[in-house]
């Protein structure tokens, strides 16, 4: 059971990469991105759910699977070779940003909600950012990517201090500036805002996301556990 849900992810991903294939057609690096992901994304939560103390995915779990696999087929469009298709790009980041609601109620109605499931849903939250900063990078500016790497930059940070890594008490705020990342760069994705408008969007959205990492970052400090010290034994 702990292999089913993440087994028929990737099964779903790869439907979806032949659609896409034969639709608009992906090119090889497409096909690579879009594979690769739908690999690790099951390898990722195959080791999760057991480690967790769950043999399968939940309700709420079920949905956010289904936006992972829309968010592979962003990925997949973004790096493929071929004129990228804006109007189906921006489709499938818009119905995985509108699900990243209807997870969240799901996990609430049915009292499902668990730490796995909300890393999950951060997981898939920050890979669509990161997509998208990619794929706007090159007309908004190089400085987007910083948008799309901050999460992952703050995982880094986090594995030469440790303390980084802890859970932080949850802030509906957070949620917000998260939320905001996506609509942001879905909207700048389908280019139907003025350029100053965009630039001003990408603007308000970094400062948001700076000052959200800041606080956690401050939280975590104030709250962290000294190492313990080793003593020496004489000899």
């Amino acid at each position: 059971m702990v292999q089913r849900g993440p087994m028929l992810g990737l099964l779903a991903q790869v439907a979806v990469l032949g659609v896409l294939a034969d639709e608009v057609g992906l090119g090889t690096s497409g096909w690579a991105v879009g594979l690769a992901y739908a690999a690790v994304t099951a390898g990722a939560l195959s080791l999760a759910l057991p480690a967790h103390g769950l043999d399968r995915l939940g309700p709420a779990d079920r949905v956010t699977l289904t936006r992972a696999v829309l968010v592979g087929g962003v990925a997949a469009l973004v790096a493929s070779a071929h004129p990228v298709p804006t109007g189906l790009l921006v489709a499938l980041a818009a119905v995985a940003l509108v699900l990243d609601r209807v997870d969240g109620e799901v996990a609430r109605r049915t009292g499902s909600a668990t730490g796995f499931g909300a890393a999950f849903d951060m997981e898939v939250d920050a890979f669509l950012v990161l997509v998208l900063s990619v794929y706007v990078a090159p007309t908004a500016g190089a400085w987007v990517l910083l948008i799309g790497l901050a999460r992952y930059g703050l995982w880094v940070a986090g594995r030469f201090a440790p303390w980084l890594r802890e859970p932080v008490p949850t802030r509906q705020w957070a949620k917000v500036v998260a939320a905001v990342q996506g609509v942001v760069l879905t909207a700048v994705a389908a280019d139907v805002l003025p350029a100053p408008v965009e630039v001003a969007a990408l603007v308000l959205a970094l400062v948001l996301l700076t000052e959200s990492f800041a606080h956690q970052v401050r939280w975590l400090r104030r709250h962290r556990v000294p190492a313990p010290v080793r003593v020496g034994v004489p000899t």
